[in-house]
């Protein structure tokens, strides 16, 4: 039987490179799809808010592990030939786009209401009010809430390693069968995650803190 050393923690730390790749993933596809929801709740079409509400409600209300699950194993069935690398990207865009979605939308209505109106006084129509008027001021508002959420994006890759995907909990698994030293080994999984989240946290914090201080003046 093996013994944890710096080699089996080497391992784990080495998988961190493809935690943070899907993270990455999972945030830049997010913001793309989740400011597309974003826009189709606060939009003037009746069914675009239908329908991005029921995209919302289904990807919040359901586990992101079901989710994975049935991307990977239902893409078969389908007859999609899917790999744990795709299976876990899009389960995770399709999380991420729905919280991020409302996220935003909740900045984007925590605009007052004059400014709105001064820009429909303005007669700028609705793609020139939200690109010039409205996103501009709700990206502040939303900057704290984002960074805050990507520690949770980052935390959530962690469910890829039920599929086989080798992140970090996956490759902590690995080593924990090689080693049967399960305190020691997901002990520096959880370090892991703890230096990658930590910055992120306090940076969400410290945007917060400027925000707040900006506000009081």
């Amino acid at each position: 039987m093996r013994t944890f050393g710096f080699p089996e923690f080497l391992f784990i730390l080495e998988a961190a490179k493809w935690t943070l790749a899907l993270s990455a993933i999972a945030f830049v596809g997010g913001a793309i799809l989740g400011l597309l929801i974003a826009l189709a709740r606060t939009s003037e079409s009746g069914v675009l808010r239908k329908v991005s509400m029921v995209f919302i409600q289904i990807f919040q209300g359901t586990p992101l592990l079901l989710q994975l699950f049935l991307i990977f194993f239902g893409a078969p069935v389908l007859g999609l030939d899917i790999n744990p690398w795709v299976a876990a990207g899009v389960a995770l865009i399709l999380n991420s786009a729905a919280f991020l979605g409302e996220i935003w939308r909740g900045c984007i209505e925590a605009i007052p209401r004059g400014q709105v109106e001064a820009a429909q006084a303005l007669n700028l129509r609705y793609t020139a009010r939200m690109r010039d008027v409205i996103l501009p001021q709700a990206f502040r508002i939303a900057l704290a809430p984002t960074v805050g959420y990507l520690v949770q994006i980052v935390k959530g890759t962690s469910l890829a390693a039920i599929i086989g995907f080798t992140e970090i909990t996956r490759a902590g698994q690995i080593i924990n069968n090689a080693t049967f030293q399960p305190l020691i080994v997901f002990s520096a999984v959880a370090a892991i995650y703890f230096v990658i989240c930590w910055p992120l946290s306090l940076l969400a914090q410290y945007i917060e803190r400027r925000r707040a201080v900006a506000l009081a003046r």
